[in-house]
């Protein structure tokens, strides 16, 4: 195959791995600097960016960024420490949960739910009595991904939750429960029997 000039195409060559590690770096030192950029939208997104990136060199000023004047970049910069997945991550996202604010207790639950560190079991337990809906969801669903037998009650009592989001994610979160149990044990275990008392209750 040839190109329009008749000299014998080639397919282009690997970047060598050293070149492109170097720019991820710069990427990643370029979203930390935009956290304290005076213009919000930039923060967010570069919270929101550092996530993906997974790198832990954000972890420190992510978690500054928990402190950030507006939740839009509070709640993202929560998100992305659960992405990078450092337990440093988790007792700050723990202290999080106790946010007035109902974003910031979403994007904690959800990056604890990413963690999967058993610590959060009990302080998501109580988030299922939140008063938002939204907040109640998450929680139920990062406890669904710990997996700690510990919820189970509670979830079994958000079965009854008046909302039918919550009902549901806490319906799937004790089956994972259940699974999960099975796996450690080689059994079925108790949280299965009580997953099928409570489905049959739902």
């Amino acid at each position: 195959m040839s190109d329009s000039e008749g000299s014998p195409s080639r397919e282009p060559e690997p970047e060598d791995p050293g070149i492109l590690e170097e720019r991820r770096k710069e990427r990643v030192k370029g979203y930390i600097a935009l956290l304290k950029d005076p213009n919000l939208t930039f923060r967010w997104k570069a919270a929101e960016a550092l996530g993906t990136a997974g790198d832990s060199t954000a972890i420190e000023p992510l978690l500054e960024a928990l402190n950030d004047p507006y939740v839009d970049v509070q709640w993202l910069a929560a998100k992305s420490l659960g992405r990078i997945g450092d337990s440093r991550c988790v007792e700050p996202l723990i202290n999080a949960l106790k946010s007035p604010d109902k974003w910031l207790r979403v994007g904690a639950s959800w990056g604890l739910g990413k963690l999967k560190d058993p610590r959060a079991t009990l302080p998501l337990i109580k988030l299922l009595k939140d008063t938002k809906k939204t907040v109640r969801k998450n929680a139920a669903w990062a406890l669904g991904n710990i997996a700690d037998e510990r919820a189970v009650a509670g979830l079994t009592k958000s079965l009854q939750d008046p909302d039918e989001d919550v009902r549901n994610t806490a319906q799937k979160s004790l089956e994972a429960i259940a699974r999960e149990q099975e796996k450690r044990t080689g059994s079925p275990a108790g949280t299965s029997d009580q997953t099928t008392k409570t489905r049959r209750i739902a």
